[in-house]
Formats: C-alpha cells, structure tokens, sequence
C-alpha cells in the first residue's frame, strides 16, 4: 500500500494510477489523515435484461401442486 498527500498525488497523479493498475492500493491523505483511496476499477456483472431467459425455463404444470403425504401432513385435502 502506498500512502501519499494531495500535494505529491497532484503532481504524480499518472505514476499513481500505474501503481493501481499493477494491483496496489493508495492511500491520499490531508492534514496526516488518510481521506481517499485509489482502487482497481472492477467491472460489476452485466445488468439483468427483463425477459432475458423467456423460453429458456420449462415449469411443470403441476409445480405448485403438493404431494398427497404433504398435503396430508398439513391437514389438507389435494382436490
């Protein structure tokens, strides 16, 4: 991890972001205090699109229905 102030990021800003590319952390400090962090950007995971696995996905017809023991141990009648 390399710490540095606002005044050293300004003028090494470039040499920073080389560092981050590589993997390391750095940390920007005001006043002695850390108050920033340069990361590596990690791409999150595409966006769900709506309908994106429509007729990919079979559901049998009697899914929702309950197995006779089941229904049976919940007190219910199956019609």
């Amino acid at each position: 991890m390399h710490v540095t102030n606002i005044s050293e990021a300004k003028a090494n800003l470039s040499a920073l972001i080389e560092k981050v590319v590589a993997g390391e952390e750095v940390i920007i400090g005001k006043a002695g205090k850390p108050v920033a962090k340069l990361v590596r950007y990690e791409r999150g995971a595409e966006p769900r699109r709506p309908g994106a696995l429509k007729g990919k996905i079979k559901i049998a017809k009697d899914f929702d229905e309950l197995p006779d023991d089941i229904a049976e141990a919940f007190g219910m009648t199956t019609p």
